[in-house]
């Protein structure tokens, strides 16, 4: 079993819902970093879920308010969020090209 240690960065999400992160059927990842910056000046509503292999959907964070130019670390300090095999990781916004968002991952194979 292969680990590995993962960054990533999606600009300007907006009200589609973008995908972050996707296992493949023979890997799963846990995420230890999970932030979303707001690059407007005004209010965000943003939602964080995850959508399994038969697209059903759960919410992470469900329209959470992101003040004007201000950074919610959704997943910090010792939390965790595992990612199934065969799961991806998408975020929204309500407004367009509004949020950064940067996961830190481990990926294991």
């Amino acid at each position: 079993m292969a680990t590995f240690f993962r960054n990533k960065v999606v600009k300007n999400v907006g009200s589609k819902p973008v995908e972050i992160v996707a296992t493949e059927p023979t890997s799963r990842f846990t995420i230890i970093g999970l932030s979303c910056t707001n690059l407007t000046t005004d209010f965000v509503y943003i939602s964080v879920y995850v959508e399994d292999d038969t697209s059903n959907t759960g919410f992470y964070l469900k329209d959470t308010l992101l003040p004007a130019n201000t950074s919610l670390r959704a997943v910090q300090q010792g939390e965790k969020l595992i990612i199934a095999p065969e799961n991806k990781l998408l975020v929204s916004a309500n407004l367009n090209d509004a949020v950064d968002v940067i996961v830190s991952y481990v990926e294991i194979t």
